[in-house]
């Protein structure tokens, strides 16, 4: 596998929490799985996905964790538009020019 290089966008992987150690006051279903964490930052050195990287995050915060993906993206979103909705910021802006508040 090859080498990312320093610098590069990338995702780490850490079990924070495994089962084990988790709080007995959480819900059964949540206390049998690790607590988790993934975070994206700007590879430190030199690392392939599966080894163990450290990454400057965006907000400058320096952390280990083992190296899952190089360029990550955001894969959520907030769904199909609604048609009905996409028109309401110019007709606000007109109805308000109408009225003189604009």
């Amino acid at each position: 596998m090859a080498k990312i290089k320093k610098g590069k966008w990338v995702q780490i992987y850490k079990v924070i929490l495994a089962p084990g150690e988790r709080s007995s006051n959480l819900p059964p279903e949540t206390r049998k799985v690790p607590f988790e964490m993934r975070v994206k930052g700007f590879l430190l050195e030199d690392a392939e996905i599966g080894e163990e990287a450290r990454i400057c995050t965006v907000i400058g915060r320096e952390i280990k964790g083992t190296l899952v993906e190089a360029n990550p993206c955001y894969p959520h979103n907030f769904g199909k538009p609604v048609p009905e909705l996409l028109s309401i910021g110019n007709e606000l802006k007109a109805l308000l020019k109408g009225k003189g508040v604009l």
